[in-house]
């Protein structure tokens, strides 16, 4: 079973990669971009066989690992 997390800055949370971004779009004529945000996407190959248990592990290692949730939400979508 595969599983993919998405991990974004919390929204107010400076995003200076995120700005970067914009600015260089901007920079290469894409002017109608008002504001980018970055973040990651992890996938995972599990060795479960259950949606829910997986769901509830990747879960589990957001919190512990992949995901800073002082100042990151994360959204886990099993596949």
């Amino acid at each position: 079973m595969k599983a993919r997390v998405t991990v974004m800055l919390k929204n107010g949370v400076l995003d200076p990669q995120g700005e970067a971004i914009r600015h260089a779009l901007g920079s290469l004529g894409f002017a109608g971009v008002n504001g980018v945000r970055q973040g990651k996407v992890i996938e995972l190959d599990l060795a479960s066989t259950d949606a829910a248990s997986a769901e509830v592990e990747v879960k589990s290692m957001c919190e512990k690992l992949l995901a800073n949730t002082v100042i990151e939400s994360y959204r886990v979508e099993i596949l």
